[in-house]
């Protein structure tokens, strides 16, 4: 990145690297309503990191670096996307990707190449987090002294993004991660304790309940839309998100 477009500010940094934000999103993610129970929130953020990768033997000598930064802001009540993130990120530590990794992701390398480093697409993401809350009066778990649940949470398939991928590169680089990451709800956890059964993938879930998935599969944009479409149908029925992981229990206030 070169020293002019560091000092640009952050949204005309975020306009010109064509970081994605949509508002008032009408996606099919799901029609369907949490009808049979009463929700802990009244939104879920839902992300899906892309990561490096390379072939099974060759991964263990490898460190994973977020290369797609997505998020979807799902309303639980109308079962609508209403607000989308996505940034991609430049990788340093192996900034080639690998043909395996771009097979399986559909990344190219020129668009990491024109990405940003992974602490200035926190601040970017800091900033899109900001605004959706600050527009629809949300906030996240332990943030207001007033109402420790929250109205809003953040939700993954399975603890690996926010729990290993998020966490481990911010200490190896040694970037302070912000605190919203240290909760989250785990769906996979939720789905497996609600149907009684442990699917073999994210694909496999969708497949059992019979939900076709959208998209291109290992687009991290995509994943988290077919994400926030499982958690529509698990709601219709019955199953209520509440958070699964909490990194710092002992934390009870992060306000201001």
């Amino acid at each position: 990145m070169s020293r002019s477009t560091a000092k640009q500010s952050l949204p005309n940094l975020a306009r010109s690297l064509k970081a994605v934000e949509k508002l008032s999103v009408n996606n099919a993610a799901s029609q369907q309503t949490c009808k049979h129970v009463t929700q802990t929130f009244k939104y879920i953020i839902v992300v899906d990191f892309e990561a490096t990768c390379w072939p099974k033997e060759t991964q263990k000598w490898k460190k994973y670096e977020i290369i797609e930064f997505p998020a979807v802001l799902l309303n639980l009540e109308t079962g609508k996307i209403e607000a989308e993130f996505r940034q991609h990120v430049m990788p340093v530590e192996n900034p080639r990707l690998s043909e395996f990794c771009t097979e399986l992701t559909g990344i190219r390398q020129e668009q990491v190449d024109a990405g940003v480093p992974l602490n200035t697409c926190l601040l970017l993401f800091g900033k899109w987090l900001q605004k959706v809350l600050a527009e629809r009066n949300l906030s996240l778990p332990k943030t207001n002294p007033y109402d420790q649940t929250g109205s809003v949470a953040f939700a993954t398939w399975s603890d690996w993004d926010l729990g290993a991928c998020l966490s481990k590169e911010c200490a190896r680089k040694r970037i302070a991660k912000p605190a919203c990451f240290d909760l989250w709800i785990d769906v996979k956890a939720i789905y497996m304790q609600f149907y009684q059964r442990r699917p073999e993938s994210f694909a496999n879930a969708l497949t059992n309940l019979d939900i076709v998935f959208e998209g291109r599969q290992h687009c991290g944009l995509d994943d988290s839309r077919n994400i926030a479409r499982l958690i529509m149908r698990m709601c219709k029925d019955g199953a209520n998100f509440v958070i699964t992981k909490d990194l710092k229990p002992f934390n009870v206030f992060r306000g201001k």
